[in-house]
C-alpha cells in the first residue's frame, strides 16, 4: 500500500506499564510490556512494525534502552532503527520523524518507545539526575561550587525569571496545586493526594525558590505509540498529528547576555501554522514540567494566556479543571509521573481518544504537546487533533 502524506499520520496505537516508585523491572522489561499493549490496542503485531524509534534517559548506564532494543523486543525485518536523544525534546522529535518516514513510505508503521528505570535499589532516587552535565567547563565549575544535579540549576533560572517578569514564588505554588488537581483523577499518576497551598509550604525548601515538591518524582516505567499513515492500519481511534515544530536556541550562558529563555514560541506558532490551527482552537494543553517553574514559563512564551500575567493566569484556575485552558490534565510531572517527554504524549493521547475518566475535558479534540530539554535549551511543539 502507498504511502501516505504528512497530514494523515496518526497514532494508531498506546502502550504504557504502571508508573513504579520502587525500584523492580529494567528500562528493557519495561519497553516490552510497552511495546507489546501498544501493537495490541492497535490490533497488529510487532510483525507489522517496520520502523522502532528509541528514546531513552540521559547518562550511559548499562541498562539504557537503544537500539538492542529491536533484537531484545521481538522486532524483525524493520526498514527503519535509530536511537533519538535530545534531552526532554525527544518525544515530540521521535514523533516528528516517524511522521515524515510513513509519509515518505521509507516505513508503514512505526514504533516509538521511550522507557526508563532510574530507581536503583539502595540508592536515592535522584542519585542518576544528579551526575547530569559532566565534570567539565561550566558544568564543572557548577559542580565545583556545589551546584549538583537539576534542582539548583532550575532554582537560579526560576530567580531569574521571577525577577525579569515580577512574579512570586506564590505563582510555583498554583502550579504545583492545579497539576495536584488533576492528578487526584487519574488512576496512573503516583501522587494523588489532594494538594492546597498550606501543603506546599510545608514541603521542605530543596534551593531556593524551589520546594520538594516544585519537583517531578521519578519513576521506573515505559510509553510506546505507533503511528502510520495507513488508513488500513489499527482499528481504534486514531489521533492524527497535524503540526511539528522545533527550535534550538544554542545557548551561551555568560556575563553580558542574557540566556535562559526563548524559542518556544517559534516552534509553537510553525506547528500551529502548519496544522491550519490558532492557539484558540487548542482544547488541552500537556506541557513538559520537570519544575514547577518550566510551566510558568512555557505557558508565557508559548503566549498561551491571551496576555494575562502567567501566574495570575494560573492563580485564577484557568489551567485546572473546569477552567479555559486546561494544563497538564493528568497531573503533569509535577504529580503524575516523570517519562521525560513521553509523561504529556501519553496525557494528550488519552484526553484525544476521550479516556480520562474523571479528569476527561469535555470535548477535547485538539492539544497542543510541549517539550523541553536541558536548562530550557531545547523547544519541540506537537498539534494532535482527533480524526473525525
Amino acid at each position: 500500500m502507498s504511502a501516505g502524506s504528512v497530514r494523515d499520520a496518526a497514532i494508531v496505537g498506546f502502550g504504557m506499564t504502571e508508573m513504579s516508585l520502587v525500584a523492580g523491572q529494567s528500562a528493557l522489561e519495561l519497553a516490552v510490556i510497552a511495546a507489546e499493549r501498544a501493537v495490541a490496542d492497535a490490533g497488529v503485531t510487532l510483525a507489522d512494525v517496520d520502523g522502532l524509534l528509541v528514546g531513552s534517559s540521559q547518562g550511559v548506564r548499562p541498562d539504557r534502552l537503544g537500539v538492542g532494543f529491536a533484537a531484545q523486543g521481538g522486532f524483525d525485518d524493520l526498514r527503519l532503527l535509530e536511537h533519538v536523544e535530545i534531552k526532554g525534546a525527544t518525544t515530540v522529535a521521535m514523533i516528528q520523524r516517524a511522521r515524515y518516514a510513513v509519509a515518505s513510505g521509507e516505513a508503514r508503521t512505526v514504533m516509538c518507545v521511550f522507557a526508563d528505570a532510574p530507581l536503583i535499589a539502595g540508592k536515592g532516587s535522584g542519585s542518576l539526575y544528579a551526575q547530569s552535565g559532566g565534570s567539565s567547563g561550566s558544568r564543572g565549575l557548577e559542580r565545583a561550587s556545589g551546584v549538583l544535579g537539576s534542582v539548583p540549576t532550575y532554582a537560579l533560572l526560576a530567580q531569574r525569571w521571577l525577577h525579569v517578569t515580577g512574579g512570586d514564588p506564590a505563582d510555583l505554588c498554583a502550579v504545583a496545586t492545579t497539576a495536584r488537581s488533576w492528578s487526584v483523577h487519574n488512576p496512573a499518576a503516583v501522587i494523588r493526594t489532594p494538594l492546597d497551598a498550606e501543603g506546599y509550604y510545608a514541603s521542605p525548601m530543596i534551593a531556593d525558590p524551589l520546594r520538594r515538591l516544585d519537583s517531578a518524582r521519578p519513576v521506573n516505567g515505559a510509553v510506546a505509540v505507533i503511528v502510520t499513515a495507513d488508513p488500513g492500519v489499527g482499528d481504534g481511534v486514531r489521533v492524527t498529528v497535524r503540526g511539528t515544530g522545533r527550535d534550538h536556541p544554542v545557548r551561551h550562558r555568560r556575563a553580558g547576555g542574557e540566556s535562559w529563555f526563548g524559542g518556544g514560541r517559534l516552534c509553537v506558532d510553525a506547528a500551529l501554522a502548519q496544522a491550519g490551527m490558532s492557539r484558540a482552537d487548542l482544547d488541552v494543553v500537556e506541557l513538559y514540567d520537570p519544575f514547577s517553574i518550566v510551566s510558568l514559563i512555557l505557558l508565557d512564551e508559548y503566549d498561551l494566556t491571551g496576555g494575562a500575567p502567567v501566574g495570575a493566569f494560573v492563580r485564577d484556575g484557568h489551567t485546572g479543571p473546569g477552567g479555559s485552558l486546561p494544563v497538564n490534565t493528568g497531573g503533569g510531572q509535577l504529580s503524575g509521573f516523570y517519562l521525560q517527554g513521553m509523561t504529556p504524549l501519553a496525557e494528550a493521547v488519552v484526553q484525544l481518544r476521550g479516556a480520562g475518566e474523571g479528569r476527561q475535558v469535555a470535548g477535547a479534540t485538539t492539544a497542543l504537546v510541549g517539550g523541553i530539554g536541558g536548562r530550557i535549551d531545547h523547544h519541540a511543539a506537537m498539534i494532535l487533533e482527533r480524526a473525525a
